[in-house]
């Protein structure tokens, strides 16, 4: 833990991160705590809900699954152990990596939680947005819900510090206000992940949340670059007018 001093947000990061692989059982264990949250489903296809208490609601989406599932399937590898140095977090462990694609994404989602905001934890995302796309087709319910009472869908779940990404669920104007509201940029539209599978009639995007070199055993997380996104993402959406997005040309 040298060279940087442990705050209580990143106390929480360090808790995600610590959370054993080969299994996404941990991180929806940690958000059922929350008293009004629904879960469904099984396996892949599964995820966990929290409709928001504001009026005025964005849906913020985070993967519990990681590409470390396939390695340790059913088998959860021992606690991770973690290095905090240098402003870095790795796995001390060689063998596998930090999965930090996407922990760093379920732990901001947890620091966030408390702002009205609707929060959406899906499973299978490294699988081909699995579980995001088994709730739009057989979970009508919330899918109408998330796209006719929501202003518009952040999930955090890119690399790198600055970057965004709305894929193809994205209107220039809704570009235009990210860009303004972050600072960042998006480097190009290629690519997927779970907003393309739930933004049917608003806007999504990816934020970066400061990992590096994800999927091998070099991946990393830049503690600063996380920090300053979730600072970035807690001002924006403690404003008390947010404006809807609309998708008007996407079909369900």
């Amino acid at each position: 833990m040298k060279g940087y001093e442990i705050s209580d947000d990143i106390e929480v990061l360090r808790s995600f991160l610590e959370i054993p692989l080969g299994s996404a059982d941990g991180v929806f264990d940690r958000f059922l705590e929350i008293p009004q949250a629904i879960y469904r489903g099984e396996g892949l296809e599964r995820f966990l809900y929290v409709r928001g208490s504001r009026s005025n609601k964005v849906l913020l989406v985070a993967h519990a699954d990681t590409v470390w599932d396939r390695e340790y399937g059913s088998d959860p590898s021992p606690t991770n152990e973690i290095s905090i140095e240098n402003g870095e977090i790795r796995a001390v462990n060689e063998e596998f990596g930090l999965g930090v694609d996407d922990r760093a994404g379920c732990a901001m989602l947890w620091l966030l939680k408390d702002l009205g905001h609707s929060l959406l934890v899906t499973n299978g995302e490294e699988h081909g947005q699995t579980g995001s796309s088994w709730l739009m087709d057989h979970n009508k319910d919330i899918a109408d819900e998330i796209n006719q009472d929501r202003q518009f869908v952040i999930e955090f779940d890119r690399r790198n510090g600055s970057d965004f990404k709305c894929y193809n669920v994205g209107t220039d104007e809704f570009r235009s206000y990210v860009a303004e509201k972050t600072g960042y940029t998006e480097p190009d539209r290629r690519a997927t992940t779970d907003i393309v599978s739930l933004c049917r009639k608003i806007a999504g995007v990816n934020l970066s949340v400061g990992y590096h070199n994800e999927h091998g055993n070099q991946e990393y997380l830049n503690i600063a670059e996380w920090e300053h996104t979730l600072e970035v993402v807690r001002e924006w959406l403690s404003e008390p007018n947010l404006e809807r997005f609309a998708l008007c040309w996407r079909e369900d």
